[in-house]
């Protein structure tokens, strides 16, 4: 859940490791999850986790979040939802060393093992970290750095292994917990609530949560492992690493709803002003129609042409309508049939506020000030601005 470029020094320094594959843990050999917290960009908002395996003669972590922007195909398939991923096993202190260097705090949970335990996670992510077993279809809610981590933990543990639902003590859905670590007034929480669908608005359970870094260091803490039929902690211990402040992504001056507000303001004044002269502002109604036919088709092709497990069912559609992108070029001729579309128009977007109290899903509230405007020139269009054809 954080940008991570292919470390040069990864390649450079990977050969004096001196890990030979599968090698025997010492008696003194550590396995630790690690958590880190966010950093000030949209894709360092989440925080991340990584799994770190210390021993007597080297110092691994192994983090599933590596990905390749120079990749064939990478923005294609990241609009496509084929993102790929890939583990990379390194040495921990350059880990260590990028979060110093962007002041994150980085936490440690020293898992209580068996040395038979400790073998057989090392040698899983021996095996994982060849490179034709390193790449991994990547979905931010499903599978990402942070739900690996219990992943990997039930594989290895199987039953013995048990995280508790307790420390849950509010129905929250994907989108709210989301919406937690995205500041709502920024254009990439905006972006993100405008592409993802009411999937994202189901109500997640414990496990669920553990897509983000913070609920995967918080189950651990409270998750058990069976000893000789005794339940006892799964983290031995539990250190700060690395100590800073928690940072936040920032929201910037021309941020969406300043940006919005000036819009709805603007065409609210042009739509009173059309009123007083019975005269309409034909490139106010394009512009309109236009902009948010194109969102609407965005809308659409994530729906239903792509592998995002969270865009399809996304109730923008209401006010971010496709139709509208060809109606755009339609507006200038006086037809009864365009006065009946608005009135649909009008019907969707008076449907919203039940999608969205009702909680089938949110919405951005910086749109708002949009749909504001929205309902005020459809209706002023069907009233006063488009005379029947006779």
């Amino acid at each position: 859940m954080r940008k991570n470029y292919f470390l040069l020094v990864y390649f450079l320094f990977s050969t004096l490791v001196g890990v030979a594959q599968y090698k025997q843990l010492s008696n003194t050999a550590e396995v630790s999850i690690i958590t880190a917290g966010p950093g000030t960009i949209l894709y360092e908002g989440f925080g991340h986790s990584a799994i770190r395996i210390k021993d007597t003669n080297f110092d691994l972590v192994y983090n599933y979040g590596f990905f390749d922007f120079n990749a064939p195909n990478f923005y294609l398939n990241f609009a496509k939802g084929r993102l790929l991923y890939k583990l990379e096993r390194y040495p921990f202190h350059y880990f260590l060393r990028s979060y110093q260097k962007d002041k994150r705090w980085v936490k440690e949970q020293l898992l209580n093992l068996t040395q038979k335990e400790k073998q057989q996670f090392f040698e899983y992510l021996e095996n994982n970290a060849k490179p034709e077993n390193a790449t991994y279809f990547y979905d931010p809610f499903y599978n990402n750095c942070a739900t690996k981590l219990r992943e990997i933990t039930e594989i290895v543990l199987k039953d013995n292994v048990r995280f508790k639902d307790n420390h849950i003590n509010t129905q929250q859905s994907f989108r709210q917990l989301m919406n937690q670590k995205l500041p709502w007034n920024t254009w990439g929480s905006f972006g993100i609530n405008l592409a993802l669908g009411s999937k994202l608005d189901k109500v997640a359970d414990a496990k669920e949560h553990m897509y983000l870094p913070d609920f995967v260091y918080i189950g651990f803490n409270n998750a058990t492992v069976n000893r000789d039929g005794k339940s006892e902690n799964l983290v031995k211990t539990d250190r700060t690493i690395l100590k800073f402040d928690e940072l936040r992504i920032k929201s910037s001056v021309v941020s969406p709803i300043f940006v919005f507000c000036l819009i709805s303001l603007l065409g609210i004044f042009i739509t009173y002003k059309d009123v007083k002269r019975r005269k309409r502002t034909k490139w106010l109604d394009f512009v309109l129609f236009f902009t948010t036919g194109l969102l609407g088709v965005l809308v659409l092709l994530l729906w239903f042409f792509t592998n995002h497990s969270t865009t399809p069912n996304n109730f923008n559609f209401l006010w971010a309508f496709a139709p509208n992108l060809i109606v755009a070029f339609m507006l200038s001729k006086t037809n009864n049939w365009i006065k009946k579309y608005i009135w649909i128009l009008i019907v969707l977007l008076v449907v919203i506020p039940f999608i969205w109290f009702s909680k089938i899903q949110l919405f951005s509230l910086a749109i708002l000030p949009l749909l504001l405007l929205l309902i005020v020139r459809y209706v002023v269009l069907v009233k006063y601005l488009l005379p029947s054809k006779k």
